[in-house]
């Protein structure tokens, strides 16, 4: 039936997504998508749901089919994003924290070697993890600058986007890095950015592009493109600001190559549920 709207919709040019292109409508086991990731290797769409879904990791092909499940042996406590590194090993951040009072942050990576297996279910191994930074849990609404919904793999290590839920700073978001090997880790902070002033403006998805030169880092109602990277000091570089005209509930970005941008939001009644592609300089 929602295909069918979907079809409707656009003949109807009721649907209006602005400059986000729609390539994907999702199928209805990705209604709560919070995470994208592609696999060039096996031209596969990865994606994820978020906290109160299954702990499944969805392959579909070009076309929006899911042609691999693969249940994770680990709870869903609230997936948010995923990555993965050039040996194609895919990592799912178990690290959202609304209400900034968990203490059970994690990162789960599934091997390369274990995917290639075609396992229907895979125990990860699993990256623990807390900021140094937080001493209460929760702490006081001005300092919750805890729940992270973000994060990509760049050379060596991990490189996590925190989600302000301080309501007068909403924008604020602390880059944190961490290793890729199993174990329980302190995370290393490095910087701090404000992406705008506005709720729309948390930091949902972060994507680096394959050459380590450009970074995009996703909220609602925008995305923010940085260039010319200094290193890991992500916030010194140059970036441009780029807003969305269609509002929905953006959660997960991925690039596609250097110019166009992978865009994926959850399904919310009418509007959404669906992968965009984005046109960047």
């Amino acid at each position: 039936m929602r295909k069918y709207f979907f079809i409707i919709c656009l003949l109807a040019l009721s649907c209006e997504t602005g400059e986000l292109k729609v390539i994907m409508d999702l199928p209805v086991d990705l209604n709560e998508v919070s995470g994208l990731e592609t696999d060039s290797k096996d031209s596969l769409f990865w994606m994820v749901n978020d906290s109160g879904n299954k702990p499944i990791l969805y392959g579909l092909n070009r076309t929006g089919d899911i042609i691999k499940v693969i249940k994770i042996k680990a709870k869903n406590r609230d997936w948010e994003d995923l990555t993965i590194d050039p040996k194609g090993n895919i990592y799912i951040g178990n690290f959202g924290n609304n209400g900034n009072d968990s203490e059970q942050l994690s990162i789960l990576k599934i091997t390369a070697k274990d995917l290639s297996k075609n396992k229907e279910s895979i125990k990860p191994k699993v990256i623990s993890f807390t900021y140094p930074e937080q001493k209460k849990f929760p702490p006081k609404k001005s300092k919750r600058h805890f729940d992270c919904e973000a994060f990509f793999f760049y050379k060596d290590s991990l490189y996590l986007f925190t989600k302000s839920r301080a309501p007068k700073n909403p924008g604020k978001t602390n880059l944190y890095r961490l290793p890729t090997t199993k174990g329980n880790y302190k995370a290393e902070y490095i910087d701090t950015f404000n992406t705008c002033d506005q709720s729309e403006c948390w930091v949902t998805s972060a994507d680096i592009n394959e050459k380590g030169t450009k970074l995009a880092l996703l909220t609602e109602n925008s995305v923010l493109v940085f260039s010319k990277l200094k290193g890991n000091k992500f916030f010194k570089s140059d970036y441009k600001r780029y807003v969305f005209e269609y509002a929905s509930q953006k959660e997960s970005v991925a690039f596609k190559n250097d110019s166009t941008l992978y865009i994926a939001d959850e399904y919310l009644g009418v509007i959404g549920g669906n992968v965009y592609e984005y046109n960047i300089d």
